[in-house]
């Protein structure tokens, strides 16, 4: 089990304790990590089998019952399978519920394409009042869940076996400035696990990096404090440019190149393992460089300031 996944089981276990209104809704996935916590609380721990559909709703039935569902299962299949039900059972019923995905963008990528769901935060972005939170570390993913489970409204939280090296002290709903440029820097958002390659990719190139934990809403106020040369890089961990609108409407008024770096929106019919599709998708240090490098080269020298060792 990965680092996030772990702290996950372990931070709703604690919560179903404290809280007598938190329950738990899976389908078959994660029902080993809640064995403990099912026979403490058995009435708040439900499994319904190999069924997505029915788990969103019967979370949905627990949210107009007052309490605050937790909803766990592999990102295609709580994202995708189950849309439907999020946005009529939960959105349309005005009831909200946390919804924690696993598998990230390609993290069980020896499953094949059934387990990859690179549009999960694209979907989830169409339904209004949707919160997404992508923690890049375990320590964060604690933050930002309690956060979650304390909040109202529908919250989706992104886990992802690749891990930051260290925390961030993150605070749900900000952008955190990690480095500052010069007045001329281009300006970099790292979502989530992204943030180390992002780091090793610009170790060298004049730019001030801002990491996003939180996509949805998107922090627009702390972007256009850190965006005075108007180049922007989003380089984020599922589809690409999955975050372009949010950095238009941010800058509406100003003028501005952005670039996104994710997964392509292609169809990929060749399978590894998950280092090797982020190198395929240019998502690993070498692929980000070379991709800001591209974007930088178009817009002119006077963008491209390089610090000479």
């Amino acid at each position: 089990m990965t680092a996030m996944r772990r702290r996950f089981a372990e931070v709703a276990s604690e919560l179903l304790d404290s809280d007598e209104t938190v329950a738990v809704v899976l389908a078959d996935i994660g029902v080993r990590d809640f064995a403990g916590a099912a026979l403490e609380h058995c009435d708040r721990v439900v499994n319904v089998g190999i069924r997505e559909q029915l788990m969103v709703s019967v979370a949905s039935g627990l949210a107009l019952g007052g309490y605050r569902p937790i909803i766990h299962s592999y990102t295609p299949f709580l994202v995708e399978r189950a849309y439907e039900q999020i946005k009529l059972d939960l959105a349309h019923q005005d009831v909200g519920a946390v919804l924690v995905s696993v598998g990230g963008s390609f993290d069980a990528s020896s499953e094949g394409r059934t387990h990859q769901a690179p549009e999960d935060v694209a979907i989830l972005s169409a339904l209004p009042g949707v919160s997404v939170h992508v923690p890049g570390h375990a320590d964060e993913l604690e933050t930002l869940l309690r956060h979650a489970v304390a909040a109202d409204g529908t919250t989706y939280v992104r886990l992802a076996a690749q891990s930051n090296s260290t925390p961030v002290t993150v605070r749900p709903g900000l952008l955190s400035v990690v480095r500052s440029g010069t007045r001329h820097a281009m300006t970099i958002v790292a979502v989530g696990p992204m943030l180390d390659p992002v780091m090793d990719a610009v170790a060298d190139i004049d730019a001030t990096v801002l990491y996003a934990t939180t996509v949805r809403p998107f922090d627009h106020r702390t972007l256009r404090a850190h965006a005075a040369s108007g180049e922007v890089v989003v380089v984020e961990p599922y589809l690409a440019g999955t975050s372009a609108g949010e950095i238009a409407h941010a800058l509406a008024d100003r003028p501005h190149r952005q670039l996104g770096i994710g997964v392509p929106n292609a169809e990929h019919r060749h399978y590894g393992r998950p280092e090797e599709h982020a190198a395929a998708h240019r998502l690993d240090a070498a692929g980000i460089r070379a991709s800001i490098l591209d974007f930088l080269s178009d817009s002119g020298d006077r963008c491209l300031s390089l610090h000479v060792a």
